[in-house]
């Protein structure tokens, strides 16, 4: 369906003719012959589009332009305008009107200027639908969390939860202007900038989805006894070809001697999952070495413990504030790409098996993870 349109011109020939031409179409038409009959008009049927003159007697179209915006930011607006008249076509642009086009109406322009203004409408709509089921999506979540005492600190990490909100919809935004500045000015290199914008920050909203449900299962074991090794060996078989891609080349040093102990395997893959994963994608730093990719994963039986995993590479490493901030909420050094909650959720699932985490880390030497886990967890 497409907007209403307020069509404002004193000239009653030309009103008429793009009256018609306009419905056709398919638009739903309202007509003033003058800026203040305008504005009446625009509080009564609220369009989506205003299409106005900007040479009129009265209240001229630049002051009508200036009295939308004021009113409704939202509302996209197309100044006509005489060839001598270039200079007030420049004035409406920086009032945010979203486009010109000069007497006579050419009906192929006049199309442009009305598709340009329909797909900042839709850019707009697009923009509030992630917002929206982002903002709902986190609720449910947020209210599953609460229904199962998963989250301790409640006011804290809703706080954050809603910085990172803020965050997400506030880049998505800036990915909407982006495109939408592509768009105006047939810039490639713009629209390819704000796709990629808009791309990373859906797929965050999709990692935060994922992350707040595998959240969960840092709070409520379901330990077993099982090999230890095999959520390390269904990791190291899922993360192959990832390492293959990157190149980086994935080593094992697994003690095939450790007996069966009592754990939660599908809490400690989401564990390891998150570490290796980590390991290997610090090497998309710009600061990563090129050469001589490294990670490597350990498994073995130190003293006093049932098994300890060890997760290392030679990637750029962290410093010392980084480390620091490693494991509370919602703190990545992944940008677009990461939602901060995977090791706070790691670091979850060793302290309920009883267990410990540590890291050993500086710029460029690498990072170190290591986990340790008893043999009866609670």
């Amino acid at each position: 369906m497409e907007p209403t349109l307020l069509l404002v011109d004193d000239e009653p020939d030309i009103r008429e003719v793009l009256d018609i031409y306009l419905t056709e179409l398919g638009y739903t038409v309202h007509t003033a012959e003058n800026g203040e009959k305008a504005l009446d008009v625009f509080h009564r049927t609220v369009p989506s589009i205003v299409l106005s003159d900007i040479k009129m007697p009265g209240m001229n179209g630049i002051e009508l332009l200036r009295r939308i915006k004021q009113e409704s930011p939202e509302t996209e607006v197309i100044m006509i305008t005489g060839h001598g008249d270039m200079d007030l076509a420049i004035d409406s642009l920086k009032l945010e009107a979203t486009d010109f086009i000069t007497k006579p109406v050419n009906d192929d322009i006049l199309e442009i200027a009305l598709q340009r203004a329909g797909e900042r409408i839709e850019m707009r709509r697009r923009l509030r639908a992630y917002t929206e089921n982002l903002e709902q999506m986190v609720e449910e979540k947020t209210h599953q969390l609460l229904e199962s005492e998963k989250l301790a600190a409640v006011g804290r990490v809703a706080a954050e939860l809603s910085h990172t909100i803020k965050n997400i919809a506030g880049a998505l935004k800036g990915g909407i202007y982006v495109l939408g500045r592509g768009i105006e000015d047939d810039n490639r290199e713009y629209l390819q900038r704000g796709w990629e914008m808009v791309r990373g920050n859906v797929d965050k909203i999709k990692n935060l989805s994922l992350d707040l449900l595998n959240f969960g299962k840092s709070e409520e074991l379901q330990p077993v006894t099982a090999d230890p090794l095999e959520p390390l060996q269904e990791i190291l078989d899922l993360l192959k070809a990832k390492a293959e891609e990157k190149g980086v080349v994935l080593r094992t040093e697994l003690d095939t001697q450790i007996p069966p102990c009592r754990f939660d395997p599908e809490a400690i893959y989401l564990c390891l999952l998150n570490l290796v994963q980590n390991a290997l994608e610090a090497f998309d730093e710009e600061a990563a070495r090129a050469d001589g990719r490294e990670v490597v994963v350990r498994a073995f039986q130190p003293s006093g413990w049932a098994v300890a995993y060890e997760v290392r590479d030679n990637g750029p490493g962290m410093d010392a504030d980084t480390r620091a901030r490693l494991f509370k909420g919602f703190f990545s050094t992944k940008g677009t790409r990461g939602t901060g909650i995977g090791l706070t959720m790691a670091k979850r699932i060793v302290e309920r098996h009883q267990g410990t985490i540590e890291v050993l880390s500086s710029r460029g030497t690498g990072s170190r993870f290591t986990i340790r886990l008893p043999d009866n967890p609670p």
